[in-house]
């Protein structure tokens, strides 16, 4: 965002909102955008993906760790038995998904291990993958497995593809990218249908006022157990699919991470919309379990050769609180 394109977000904030909501809102993007300048001209850390040992990586998008850790306290997941969020993380080396994107699938830095990783993937951000070629396999799903009820691609979409991929083609390494956790979130969606499609209308009159969830946390519109109760139970959503996928693929090492965190509050930052070195963006779960195949289960969907038009990928993108 330039110094201009903030100043027209302010006025249009404040106009609509009022001066102490407006100003307030404004203030805080302008400090997001700030860390963001340092993240992405001064200084960032984490540690890249191909610098750790696994077969199968599971990224669950936007899973914080202190996330994972209260849903495994409350539930009896097998691949999460013995989880230490202490023990069982890793600094992601983005602190959202294009950033992740370009980092992880730079080809210059990585060519010999992407030569031999299919990557399967739920995130629309897949359209920033420098080389395609460079990879053995890619699979975007979220151009055909796309669910129009929930906006988003759901987990055993992924997981279809994920068990035919490992079983049909033979890669050597296969990264899984889900987009849960991320938004929308399933519970809420029904309920609050303006809190995740962003159409302009009387509640949000301003084409620049599309609010997120996250902003509207920072606003104070929801309240924060509410969110923190639905972001559970999006992660649940997908952890359901762990059980089936390690009971479906032969794999020595299937790690748990995900892309990045998410902020809700921390340091003043709301959501994941820059690239800022901060623990609740960057430090983000490493699971690691073996998988064996029964062959009990025959994935469903199928992959398909779909074009999406500008215009789709714009309303997906906002979908998940982009754009």
């Amino acid at each position: 965002m330039t110094l201009s394109d903030w100043i027209e977000e302010s006025r249009d904030r404040i106009r609509y909102d009022g001066v102490k909501k407006g100003a307030y809102a404004s203030a805080q993007e302008f400090w997001a955008g700030a860390l963001g300048h340092f993240g992405r001209h001064v200084w960032n850390y984490g540690e890249s993906i191909h610098d750790k040992d696994w077969d199968v990586l599971l990224v669950l998008d936007a899973c914080r760790i202190d996330l994972l850790a209260d849903v495994a306290d409350e539930t009896e997941y097998d691949v999460l038995d013995g989880f230490d969020p202490d023990r069982d993380a890793t600094n992601s080396v983005a602190s959202r998904s294009p950033e992740w994107i370009a980092k992880t699938f730079d080809p210059e830095t990585y060519a010999d291990e992407l030569s031999g990783t299919a990557y399967v993937t739920a995130n629309p951000h897949s359209r920033d993958v420098p080389d395609p070629d460079s990879l053995y396999l890619f699979d975007e799903v979220w151009k055909y497995g796309w669910d129009t009820e929930y906006g988003v691609v759901p987990p055993r979409a992924m997981t279809d593809r994920a068990i035919d991929v490992w079983r049909d083609h033979d890669p050597d390494r296969m990264i899984v990218h889900y987009m849960q956790p991320h938004l929308p979130f399933r519970s809420l969606v029904d309920e609050y249908p303006e809190w995740f499609r962003f159409e302009v209308g009387l509640d949000n009159p301003a084409p620049s006022q599309h609010k997120t969830l996250w902003r509207r946390l920072r606003d104070r519109e929801v309240p924060h157990d509410l969110v923190w109760e639905a972001y559970c139970d999006n992660l649940e959503w997908v952890l359901d699919d762990m059980a089936l996928l390690s009971e479906n693929l032969d794999a020595d090492t299937v790690a748990i991470s995900s892309d990045h965190g998410n902020a809700m509050g921390e340091w003043w930052v709301y959501g994941h919309q820059s690239p800022i070195p901060i623990p609740a963006l960057k430090r983000v779960p490493w699971v690691t379990f073996s998988a064996t195949d029964t062959g009990e289960y025959e994935p469903e969907l199928e992959a398909e050769d779909v074009e999406v038009s500008e215009a789709e990928y714009e309303d997906r993108l906002k979908n998940l609180g982009y754009l």
